[in-house]
């Protein structure tokens, strides 16, 4: 386990320490959980941003390849 010095701004530190009282939980394990929820939301947001570029790809060769089709002279 790593040990990490942080500043936390005096409004959020006066509600996280409210909150505590009230759930009976270790600052350290709120804290943990905290930046372990954080974690999974970024991820999912760098997932998302990943997944719209390329779909974005995908739907311009798709184009591109529908105007070769759509240009391609058929005979009966």
């Amino acid at each position: 386990m790593k040990t990490v010095s942080l500043k936390i701004d005096d409004s959020v530190f006066a509600e996280t320490e409210k909150i505590l009282s009230k759930i009976r939980k270790p600052r350290n394990r709120y804290i943990n959980e905290a930046i372990e929820y954080y974690n999974k939301i970024q991820r999912r947001k760098i997932l998302e941003l990943k997944l719209a570029k390329e779909s974005e790809l995908v739907r311009n060769e798709s184009m591109s390849v529908l105007k070769e089709f759509e240009e391609i002279d058929y005979v009966d």
